[in-house]
């Protein structure tokens, strides 16, 4: 028995709650990009004015960060969608996506920035004294970004947003270049111009790194990464917990966009109810969301036995089922004197068999349960797939 655990009542999936974090990402996602445009224009025009390319190279890294704070728009917007008929699992790869497409957009702009500035460098091209504006604006900038990090960063988390994270990282990447342009800046006003073209190369390389990080994450999570494995131990354990779990096993994990979802079989008694096993598994969903807040869905199969090791059983020979069982023991059964009292028939598949359980009308007390048993059993005999016959009577 194969079923899917969702967390209905939770803050993650309630409609009303996702709205409003959707809402607090876009609020600090729209601050970021004002702030960003600002700084952007203010360092490429200093950068220029003065024939800084470490400051212009901080600036296209500022405007980059615009260029991006558009894709985590779109990307939140339509990423936090609810499931709907193409996307049973939600829109949540959209903002996988989207992380990728600014990780490579962060090389690129890298790249760029590094060969520039290595000609300028080989070719012996200097700057004069930038000024003490210049560098005020450099340590406004440095500050502000640093600021804009850690609100991002705590809206990130605030919101469960992968995406909204890599964004607040990007922030500190312009925090890291701005610092190196700083030193660089300061190096030129006494003297040593030189520094500006190194710093611009290491902005480059901070840069290609920030975004070398978000690509690699980003790719991890696309072909279905699982967690950690000390994650996946804890929730083995977790599930094994729960009474009436026998064991767990084929426990599988995969993330999109900071949430993850879980999959795994539940070894419960062989003869229990559907409906207690299935609340059994309801549990050990219930306790897995608990102890990992990333766990929004999880797909519980329930076994009878341990078949951990045996392979997919669809692949496999099946046993038959109820009317092919029905029709094989009426064929044997139904000359049996007793066999007009037969109520019902309860199935047991184990051990690649069939196990029988049947109850019979108590009203005549003629034949120990025991010996109706044997001679069911007996009757069929030739039947490959019979496990063990019992009989019951129904208690009036």
């Amino acid at each position: 028995m194969t079923t899917s655990a969702r967390p209905d009542a939770t803050a993650r999936s309630d409609p009303a709650q996702r709205a409003l974090r959707t809402r607090e990402a876009k609020r600090a996602t729209y601050i970021a990009a004002w702030l960003d445009g600002t700084l952007g224009l203010a360092k490429v025009t200093a950068g220029t004015l003065v024939g800084s390319a470490a400051l212009v190279a901080d600036g296209i890294h500022s405007v980059s960060d615009l260029v991006t704070d558009g894709f985590v728009l779109a990307a939140t917007h339509y990423g936090r969608q609810g499931p709907d008929h193409d996307h049973h699992y939600g829109h949540g790869r959209i903002e996988t996506l989207a992380t990728l497409l600014l990780g490579s957009v962060l090389i690129f702009v890298a790249g760029g920035i590094a060969w520039s500035s290595l000609h300028r460098l080989f070719t012996g091209i200097l700057i004069d004294a930038p000024g003490i504006a210049v560098m005020v604006l450099a340590v406004i900038a440095l500050l502000s970004k640093e600021a804009l990090f850690h609100y991002t960063m705590r809206v990130a988390r605030r919101t469960h947003s992968k995406l909204l994270e890599a964004n607040a990282w990007h922030s500190r990447s312009d925090v890291l270049s701005t610092g190196v342009v700083l030193v660089a800046l300061v190096g030129a006003q006494f003297g040593a111009g030189w520094l500006d073209a190194v710093a611009a190369v290491i902005v480059g390389l901070l840069i290609g790194k920030m975004g070398w990080n978000l690509v690699w994450e980003s790719a991890r999570e696309l072909v279905d990464t699982a967690l950690p494995a000390d994650a996946q131990q804890n929730m083995h354990q977790v599930a094994l917990d729960v009474p009436g779990v026998e064991g767990v096993h084929d426990l599988r994990t995969r993330q999109s966009a900071g949430q993850a979802m879980v999959d795994l079989h539940i070894v419960v008694g062989p003869r229990i109810s559907v409906s207690e096993a299935h609340e059994i598994g309801n549990e050990v969903s219930r306790r897995l969301r608990k102890s990992c807040a990333a766990v929004t869905d999880v797909t519980f199969h329930i076994d009878p036995e341990d078949d951990h090791g045996q392979g997919d059983p669809s692949r496999l020979p099946g046993l038959p089922l109820r009317p092919e069982v029905e029709q094989a023991l009426a064929a044997r059964w139904s000359s049996l004197t007793f066999w007009p009292r037969i109520e019902w028939f309860r199935l047991h598949y184990l051990d690649d068999q069939v196990s029988v359980e049947v109850q019979l009308d108590d009203r005549q007390n003629d034949i120990a349960p025991a010996d109706m048993a044997r001679e069911l059993a007996a009757r069929a005999a030739d039947l490959p797939w019979l496990g063990d016959v019992e009989v019951t009577r129904r208690v009036r």
